[in-house]
């Protein structure tokens, strides 16, 4: 193995460590996050959802490789993230509604 070879290995597992690291930064968070009262049910959600997309954003980024793929990838992303965002407004506003029609 050539010392650029055991160069590049050390150094993407440096970057797994530190996105690792950060993973666990963002479940401590969360659960921190969980115990504090924002003011409303649906706050509190959008934080939860806030720190499980940036650390889903994490996982895909970096040990799916999606960092460095072309732009076929990023649209295929977006397009999910358009759907699941469309989803989770849907589920909202029907918990709106319910809450709404309560007498």
């Amino acid at each position: 193995m050539s010392h650029e070879h055991a160069h590049d290995i050390k150094q993407a597992t440096r970057k797994y460590i530190y996105v690792f690291l950060a993973l666990l930064l963002g479940t401590v968070i969360t659960v921190i996050a969980s115990y504090i009262p924002f003011g409303s049910h649906a706050l509190n959600i959008a934080v939860a959802l806030f720190i499980a997309s940036c650390k889903a954003f994490l996982v895909a980024a970096y040990f799916m490789h999606l960092i460095s793929e072309k732009r076929m990838i990023y649209g295929l992303v977006a397009a999910t993230g358009f759907f699941f965002l469309g989803l989770v407004l849907l589920i909202v506003f029907s918990d709106a509604d319910q809450l709404m029609s309560r007498p």
